[in-house]
C-alpha cells in the first residue's frame, strides 16, 4: 500500500465518527440511575445550551460529551438550543459555528433543535403570568441605582420606589416597554421575591431588559429580551428537559429557577444539577477574553490553532475521538480545580500513535552527500506507514546521493553520548543504509554547510549482514526529490499556567508566550507533495501534523504540529 492510499479522501482519521457512550460513573449517572428508578421519570432529556455569542471552546466539550452521552447511555435524547437572548453579542456566524463544532466532535442532535428566541412569545406571557400573581413589578430604577439598593448578604435590599404598584399599572407599564414607549435602561421587569435573602439573586432579580436591536433571528419583532436566568428554566420546561445540567457557578441561581418553575404554569418540571467545568492549564476558557485575543490581533481567527476553541483544535490536528477520550479521563465531580494541558496532549498522541502514517520530514535541514553513491542513481526503498497498524501497509521513498538531514542530527566535536553523526562514526539511515562521516564542507564563518559520507551498500534496508550495531538512527529526505514546505511549529499559547488569576496584578496578555509559533521552510518527503488538507501524518523522530486545512495546497504542503512526540515542558518544569 502507497502512503498516498493509506490517506483518507476527507482527511478524516479512523477515529472519527458517532462518539461512543462514556463509561465512568459519577453522581449524575447516579442521580438519573434513581430518578429511573423511583419512576420519577421513565427516560431522560438532557440539552446543551449555549449561547451563540462566540465559538466553543474545549470546556464546551466537557458539556457536550457529558449531556450528549447521557443521553446515548439512557436510550433518550439531547436537545441543542441557542440561547439567544442577547441580539447585541449573538450572529448566525456563531450559529453556524456552534452546529459544526458538535457535529465534528460525534453528536448529533436529530430534531432537537431549538431556539431560546423561539420561545419568546411563550415567555412573555409567563412573564404577564407573574405580573397578574404580583410576582412581578416594573421599576425604573437605573443599572447604578439598583447596584446602590442591592444591599449585601448581611443587610437587605432597599426596595424599590416602584415595587408596590398595582397589578393593573405593572400590566400598563410592562406593555409600554414591549411597545417601544421606553429608551434603553428606562425600565426593567423585575420579579418581587424577598428583598432579605442572603442569595443575591433572590433579591428581586431582573426578568426582562430593554434592547433596541435587530435579532439575527426574530429580527424587529421584540425590543425587550429575557435575562438568561428567566429563560433558561423556561426553556427546560418548554422542552420536557428532565436533567438539566449546568455548570457549578449556577448553584446560587438554583434557588431562581425552582421559585420561576413553581410560580409560572408550565407542563413540566426539569432539575437543574451543577457539575465542575473544566480548566485547563496555559489556556484561558473565558469568551470575553478569547474575543479579546481575536479582536486585538494577537492570534489569527478563532481557529488559530493555538486557541482552546474546538475550531482551533480541528486545525490543529486534534481528532474528536482524543476529544472525547480526555473529557472522559477528566470525570464530572462537584469540585473545581486545574486539569493539566498534558492530560490532553496525553490523549492525541496516544490516538494519533495509533493512527497516523510515519512520514519523513526535514525541519533545520543539512545537505548529506554520499560520496561512494553513485551520481544520478536513485532508488526506491520500502518504508512502513504505520508499525501500530499493519493494514497500512508500505510505501515507496527515494534514496540518492544527496540527501537533507538535520542539523541538529550532526555535530562536529561530539561528546561520547552522541549517538548521531560526527566525523568517523556511523549511523543508520531510516529504511536505507549504514553511512558513516568523512568530512565537513564549511562556509567562510566556519558553519558546517555539508557533510560526506560513505555507504555501505550491504546495509540496505537497515541491517548489516555481518551483525554490526549502530547506535544512531537518523530521517531524511533525497534532495532532488524533496518539496519544499512551510511548517508550523505551535506551542502553549501562554507561559503561566493559570494565566486567568490576575491575583498578582498583572495583566493575563502578559503571559502571551512569544514562542507559541515558530515558522520554518523545511522538507517533506514526495508523497506528501498532493496530500489532502486535514490529513494527520507523523514525521518521525518530530512529532504529530496535520495539513492545514485552511492555506495546505496540491504541490505546496502546509503543516501545522499538532503535538510534539513527548512533553517538552514537563522536562522545562524538571
Amino acid at each position: 500500500m502507497s502512503i498516498e492510499s493509506s490517506f483518507p479522501a476527507t482527511g478524516s482519521s479512523p477515529s472519527e465518527g458517532a462518539a461512543p457512550a462514556p463509561l465512568h460513573r459519577h453522581f449524575i449517572r447516579q442521580i438519573i440511575d434513581d430518578d429511573l428508578a423511583s419512576g420519577r421519570h421513565s427516560t431522560i432529556a438532557t440539552r446543551f445550551p449555549p449561547e451563540p455569542n462566540g465559538y466553543l471552546h474545549i470546556g464546551h466539550a466537557k458539556s457536550i460529551c457529558l449531556n450528549f452521552g447521557l443521553a446515548l447511555e439512557y436510550g433518550g435524547q439531547c436537545h441543542l438550543r441557542m440561547d439567544d437572548t442577547n441580539p447585541t453579542k449573538e450572529t448566525i456566524e456563531y450559529v453556524n459555528a456552534i452546529r459544526e463544532d458538535i457535529r465534528w466532535l460525534g453528536f448529533d442532535w436529530g430534531a432537537h433543535s431549538y431556539q431560546a428566541s423561539g420561545y419568546f412569545a411563550r415567555m412573555h406571557e409567563y412573564a404577564v403570568q407573574l405580573v397578574n400573581k404580583g410576582l412581578a413589578y416594573v421599576c425604573h430604577l437605573t443599572a447604578e441605582q439598583m447596584h446602590d439598593y442591592r444591599g449585601t448578604p448581611a443587610v437587605p435590599a432597599t426596595p424599590s420606589p416602584w415595587r408596590d404598584r398595582s397589578i393593573a399599572e405593572n400590566l400598563s407599564e410592562f406593555a409600554r416597554m414591549r411597545d417601544g414607549h421606553y429608551d434603553e435602561g428606562a425600565a426593567v421587569l423585575r420579579a418581587r421575591i424577598n428583598l432579605a435573602s442572603p442569595n443575591m439573586h433572590m433579591r428581586d432579580p431582573v426578568l426582562y431588559r430593554i434592547r433596541k436591536a435587530a435579532h439575527h433571528n426574530t429580527g424587529t419583532e421584540w425590543c425587550i429580551y429575557p435575562m438568561y436566568d428567566f429563560a433558561h428554566p423556561l426553556e427546560d420546561a418548554i422542552e420536557h428537559i428532565t436533567h438539566s445540567i449546568c455548570t457549578l457557578e449556577f448553584e446560587v441561581h438554583r434557588p431562581f429557577y425552582d421559585w420561576l418553575i413553581q410560580n409560572v404554569d408550565v407542563p413540566a418540571k426539569p432539575r437543574q444539577i451543577e457539575f465542575a467545568r473544566l480548566n485547563l492549564t496555559y489556556t484561558v476558557m473565558s469568551k470575553r477574553k478569547l474575543l479579546e485575543l481575536v479582536t486585538e490581533g494577537r492570534v489569527n481567527g478563532w481557529d488559530d490553532p493555538r486557541m482552546p476553541t474546538l475550531c482551533g483544535f480541528r486545525r490543529r490536528g486534534y481528532t474528536p475521538a482524543a476529544i472525547r477520550k480526555f473529557c472522559e479521563l477528566v470525570g464530572v465531580t462537584k469540585f473545581n480545580s486545574l486539569t493539566d494541558v498534558a492530560l490532553l496532549e496525553h490523549a492525541i498522541r496516544d490516538d494519533l500513535n495509533r493512527t497516523s502514517p510515519r512520514v519523513m520530514a526535514v525541519l533545520n535541514p543539512l545537505r548529506l552527500i554520499i560520496d561512494n553513491y553513485p551520481a544520478g542513481q536513485c532508488e526506491w526503498l520500502d518504508a512502513v506507514n504505520n508499525p501500530e497498524d499493519p493494514a497500512a501497509g508500505t510505501r515507496k521513498i527515494p534514496f540518492s546521493r544527496e540527501l537533507y538531514i538535520e542539523h541538529e542530527d550532526f555535530m562536529e566535536d561530539a561528546p561520547r553520548k552522541f549517538f548521531r553523526l560526527a566525523p568517523g562514526r556511523e549511523v543508520r539511515l531510516r529504511w536505507g543504509y549504514f553511512v558513516t562521516c568523512t568530512g565537513v564542507e564549511k562556509d567562510p564563518a566556519g558553519c558546517v554547510t555539508a557533510v560526506h559520507c560513505t555507504y555501505d551498500p550491504a546495509t540496505r534496508g537497515g541491517d548489516a549482514p555481518d551483525g554490526r550495531k549502530v547506535k544512531g538512527t537518523l530521517h531524511w529526505v533525497s534532495a532532488s526529490h524533496a518539496v519544499a514546505s512551510e511548517i508550523r511549529l505551535y506551542d502553549r499559547l501562554f507561559t503561566k499556567e493559570n494565566p486567568g488569576d490576575e491575583s498578582d496584578g498583572e495583566d493575563w496578555r502578559s503571559h502571551l508566550n512569544p514562542d507559541s509559533l515558530k515558522t520554518v521552510t523545511g522538507y517533506v518527503e514526495p508523497s506528501l507533495a498532493e496530500i489532502p488538507a486535514g490529513t494527520r501524518v507523523q514525521f518521525e523522530r518530530i512529532g504529530y501534523f496535520v495539513a492545514d486545512a485552511r492555506d495546505s495546497k496540491p504541490g505546496a504542503p502546509v503543516f501545522n504540529r499538532t503535538v510534539t512526540l513527548k512533553d517538552s515542558w514537563a522536562k522545562a518544569v524538571s
